[in-house]
């Protein structure tokens, strides 16, 4: 009876372990995009470009409201040359949330010459009360 109940006490705590872990799949949903605008230097509203100047040297990301209309700013920090371009590659919601996610295109080698750059990129878009989600 003493040598039974030390094995079902592990069979018993097997099982609890055994059942306890199991995969979970997460499915994010379908992303609905989001229409935007990009921004040219010159209509960059006077805070917003005040913020950039501030963190330009490092990559950094920006939510910036300005009545009903939201900036979003994505910043790549200080690179070695000029010649960069960034591409929005999404922006949209899903769920309760507002994915923007862009991508450094780098130089070709001709062009990979003269002072370092600074890229950055601004779109605005309507003002919506989502988590923002930088990528």
């Amino acid at each position: 009876m003493s040598k039974k109940i030390p094995m079902m006490l592990w069979i018993v705590v097997f099982s609890l372990v055994l059942g306890g872990c199991q995969l979970v799949r997460i499915e994010e949903g379908q992303v609905v995009p989001v229409k935007y605008t990009l921004v040219k230097k010159e209509d960059i509203p006077a805070e917003a470009m005040a913020l950039i100047e501030e963190k330009k040297e490092k990559e950094f990301q920006i939510t910036y409201q300005n009545g009903q209309e939201l900036y979003l700013i994505k910043g790549y920090g200080r690179q070695m040359s000029g010649g960069y371009s960034i591409c929005v590659e999404e922006l949209g919601t899903i769920g309760e949330t507002l994915r923007f996610q862009t991508k450094l295109i780098g130089p070709s080698d001709d062009e990979q010459k003269g002072e370092p750059s600074y890229p950055y990129i601004v779109v605005k878009i309507r003002y919506r009360n989502e988590h923002v989600e930088f990528r």
